[in-house]
């Protein structure tokens, strides 16, 4: 038995053979939450999707044939936690990798400036370092 979607273990087949149909069911969720007006996540679009399982939807990505579409799915869903603003939301963001951290982009030719004025700045960077902690 040749079956291209198999990862060495014995599962259920495939959910999706075509990438397409994949959209297709995406686009229904979210579709579904609009007119519901509930937010799309992870969580209700793999259940959406039939999946028993986040991971589930997440292996999808590593076939190259889905990899565009999961990343759209889960662009959009990270979208709507953009869109909400709720402290929920930014929590939900982190979860997805989203630092609100500051960073500092020094451009200046450090070789022009006193010591005096690198002592100031090398201060302030371990003030804002400190702060950010």
């Amino acid at each position: 038995m040749n079956n291209a979607y198999k990862t060495g273990n014995a599962g259920r087949n495939p959910m999706f053979e075509k990438p397409e149909d994949l959209n297709t069911k995406a686009t229904e969720y979210f579709d579904y939450c609009q007119r519901r007006k509930v937010k799309a996540t992870i969580t209700g679009c793999a259940l959406f999707l039939g999946f028993a399982s986040r991971q589930s939807l997440y292996e999808y990505e590593a076939r190259p044939a889905f990899k565009y579409y999961v990343q759209r799915i889960r662009l959009a869903i990270e979208n709507s936690y953009e869109l909400g603003g709720q402290t929920i939301d930014i929590f939900a963001l982190k979860n997805l990798g989203w630092t609100d951290r500051q960073a500092i982009d020094i451009t200046t030719d450090l070789s022009q400036l006193t010591d005096d004025q690198l002592i100031i700045i090398g201060n302030e960077i371990a003030r804002q370092h400190k702060k950010n902690e």
